[in-house]
């Protein structure tokens, strides 16, 4: 029995981190959102999806778990690959005697979640990118289909760009201070964003990606753990789009 001992501890150690791999726990999630305008009035420029030139309003860039010590998980899980079949229609079972249809996420994640990178694309390379490396890593609370209903569900929470405009705060191409940018966020939300800015084509610092911190169910805006690393200028650009 004391011989094999060590092969039984390192058994054990084995079955703990698979387990842990399937699980892959996590503390909180980002959920960001960046302005259309500040992507493409950059040197790389941008190209309109093939649905068209998205609405002048915040997109959903991804639902991104997150450790509380700054780090975090990413490709989870190589075996569960974005599946439109999963994502864009699903049924269920309301009773013994009616099975209904879920409304299609297609047209919510078209509109709410548009890809701006080139070549033009219809934005499943950009959701199959952010499920496959971010998403997979929340599996064990969401699947596919509710990873992204629930980022829809946060868009609809968390409106930004009411927030703003409610403040005075434009997409004009004025100059804000950031303080008021986050002061603005602050209040209609009730927690505090961290910015991320990014540069125009003449080197300007502008309002680039709104991040706010959810709880691990994906469904409750919280007070951020940590925020990500990073400095804007302490007066900003919020470009037209």
């Amino acid at each position: 029995m004391k011989a094999n001992s060590p092969t039984l501890i390192k058994l054990l150690v084995l079955l703990c981190r698979s387990v842990l791999s399937v699980s892959q726990d996590f503390d909180f999630f980002y959920f960001v959102q960046q302005w259309p305008g500040s992507y493409c009035d950059t040197m790389t420029s941008c190209c309109y999806p093939t649905t068209g030139k998205p609405a002048a309003d915040f997109g959903i860039h991804g639902l991104w778990p997150n450790y509380n010590d700054g780090t975090y998980p990413k490709n989870c899980d190589a075996s569960s690959p974005y599946d439109p079949k999963k994502v864009l229609s699903v049924h269920v079972l309301v009773d013994v005697m009616y099975l209904v249809s879920v409304a299609d996420l297609r047209s919510g994640m078209q509109k709410n979640w548009p890809t701006l990178a080139c070549p033009s694309g219809t934005g499943v390379a950009f959701w199959t990118h952010e499920w496959e490396k971010h998403g997979t890593c929340s599996e064990s609370i969401l699947d596919q289909h509710g990873y992204f209903q629930a980022a829809l569900d946060l868009k609809k929470q968390v409106n930004l760009l009411q927030a703003l405009t409610n403040a005075g705060i434009n997409p004009d191409g004025g100059s804000y201070s950031l303080s008021s940018i986050k002061s603005a966020i602050q209040e209609a939300v009730g927690f505090t964003p961290w910015i991320e800015c990014n540069t125009d084509t003449s080197r300007n610092s502008q309002l680039y990606q709104i991040y706010m911190c959810v709880d691990t169910s994906g469904k409750n805006v919280i007070d951020c753990p940590v925020f990500p690393r990073g400095k804007c200028d302490s007066e900003i650009e919020f470009p037209s789009f």
